[in-house]
């Protein structure tokens, strides 16, 4: 008898394992379903080449980026300065652009869903409408003239991205042979703006004068001498020049080392990580589902280091989507909408095949504090960067000159937002080995804004 109560208990244990391992199947399923039919070794949806046999890709204007020929071949728009613009947005036929459309979201290309899996009557697949603009994007590829970098730009009311540009690139129509040791091709694959981590510099001061407005009561009362260098902990903070007697509107103007440096050992490392972290430069995001890379940065150091981090010099590194958004949350009172690639699926006959909305960041700063930041980033522009550069916007922006070591160029940066309800963009430059952070990412932005301004999206 007590044989078979045992034998009984086991077989309930067996059976309600039977059971959790059916429900957890069927939640993957739901959740992950699309993944697995998308998977690239799926012949049904993948050519033996690996390109994928479904789906028109189109920018927010119905511009065809990419789609299918009558003999099933993939086709990417007429023009190859625009093919190479969008490149990181669309991805390359071998799909080795994992952030691309084509890869990141094959599962909504081709069609699939819970009740038909992938299977087409036409084998067309859907239309994919992106959030970018490919005309803005082409803009951007020229701006940055060859050199290696990304340009961002989104409306932080919306979370549509409508410039996302990534170089070096290709012409997708014709891939190159590429030489992986060749330092031209470096990262070729990387969408910067979503998946690669680069020193911040001078724009990481922004985080740095946010824990500063919050934690020191007389900071609008303080002023300081730079003499072009200070001694912290024992070592040298460097400016690139002296910059005389300044308050903390003149700090952030002159970009200077010094005062930030200062700054930061003063509030501590704890404090700096802390809103660090509440900015989000720590954390990954999803951009449908495309998982960004996360910051790094270490505040753990001696004072010295401690005070090279809080002008994000030494180990500090972030994503660039990151701190557009932080960027976004100053300009909309601590809350920016989630960056977004896809506007709309359809099926060919027009049917929206699922639904898209706009999603609220968590509070990446307070309200008050953004508005003061938001104005002393705006006199940064009237003082330092020239309004001239940026006809008729009301634009706050921060500069940042990274030394990135080995001998080579800075890496520029220009990041900000416009304060306009007309249009609400946040935007961030990167251009590598590009030198001045004002000169060089500044003149990029500045083409790139004039143009997203003129056209009013």
């Amino acid at each position: 008898m007590r044989k078979i109560e045992k034998r009984g208990v086991f077989c309930l244990i067996l059976a309600a394992l039977l059971g959790v391992g059916l429900l957890l199947f069927c939640f993957r399923f739901v959740v992950d379903g699309g993944d697995w039919a998308s998977y690239p070794y799926n012949r049904h949806l993948y050519s033996n080449s690996g390109q994928l046999k479904g789906g028109t890709i189109l920018d927010r204007d119905g511009d065809v980026l990419s789609s299918l020929d009558e003999n099933g071949n993939r086709t990417y728009y007429p023009d190859s300065a625009v093919r190479r613009a969008t490149l990181h947005a669309v991805g390359d036929p071998a799909g080795n652009i994992g952030a691309g459309a084509l890869t990141a979201f094959a599962d909504k290309l081709s069609g699939y869903n819970l009740l038909t899996g992938v299977y087409s009557p036409l084998g067309t697949g859907n239309n994919l409408y992106l959030t970018i603009d490919a005309y803005l994007n082409n803009i951007a590829y020229q701006a940055l003239g060859g050199m290696n970098g990304t340009v961002g730009v989104y409306n932080y009311k919306t979370g549509e991205i409508l410039c996302m540009v990534s170089t070096p690139s290709f012409d997708p129509a014709d891939p190159p042979a590429i030489d992986p040791d060749d330092p031209s091709w470096e990262g070729v694959y990387v969408n910067r703006l979503l998946s690669a981590n680069s020193i911040p510099g001078s724009i990481f001061k922004v985080v740095t004068l946010n824990a500063a407005v919050e934690n020191l009561p007389d900071l609008f009362s303080r002023t300081w001498n730079c003499t072009g260098s200070v001694e912290i902990g024992g070592d040298t903070v460097t400016c690139p020049y002296a910059h005389g007697q300044m308050d903390i509107e003149d700090a952030l103007a002159n970009s200077c080392n010094g005062v930030f440096g200062q700054l930061a050992v003063e509030l501590g490392g704890n404090t700096m990580q802390k809103y660090t972290d509440a900015a989000g430069l720590t954390t990954a995001i999803r951009v449908d589902g495309i998982r960004t890379s996360e910051g790094r940065f270490n505040f753990d150091g001696n004072d010295n280091q401690l005070a090279w981090a809080g002008v994000g010099q030494g180990e500090d590194t972030m994503c660039p989507i990151n701190m557009m958004l932080y960027m976004g949350a100053i300009a909309n009172g601590g809350k920016a909408a989630l960056p977004r690639l896809i506007e709309k699926t359809t099926t060919d006959y027009g049917l929206p095949t699922g639904l898209y909305f706009a999603h609220k960041s968590d509070k990446l700063i307070d309200a008050d504090t953004a508005d003061t930041i938001a104005d002393m980033m705006h006199n940064n522009v009237i003082e330092t960067y020239g309004q001239d550069r940026f006809p008729g916007m009301d634009i706050c922006a921060k500069s940042g000159t990274a030394e990135v070591g080995g001998g080579k160029t800075p890496n520029a940066w220009f990041t900000g937002f416009l304060r306009d309800e007309a249009t609400p963009y946040a935007f961030i430059v990167l251009v590598e080995n590009g030198g001045g952070g004002s000169s060089v990412a500044g003149t990029v932005a500045s083409r790139v804004l004039t143009a997203a301004v003129e056209k009013g999206y």
